[in-house]
């Protein structure tokens, strides 16, 4: 295979212009937030909150379980 003329490489842009394109490409991307109404905000709160307490019962119950069996296998 013959090497790549230099013709054909893509020059990158500088490590300026490469923070530059970041930095507009950072602020285009929040200009599209949406900032939540306080309905949404309660709502998608009390979901979290809700989701959280399963966990925390699930972790619980599976902490238990598991002392429980250990108890009883090594007892």
């Amino acid at each position: 295979m013959a090497k790549a003329n230099k013709a054909e490489k893509v020059m990158k842009p500088n490590i300026f212009m490469r923070i530059g394109l970041f930095i507009k490409q950072i602020i285009d991307e929040l200009r599209k937030v949406v900032t939540p109404t306080a309905k949404e905000l309660f709502f998608w709160s009390l979901a979290v909150a809700i989701f959280v307490l399963l966990l925390m019962a699930l972790v619980t119950g599976m902490d238990y379980g598991l002392g429980k069996l250990v108890l009883l296998v090594f007892g």
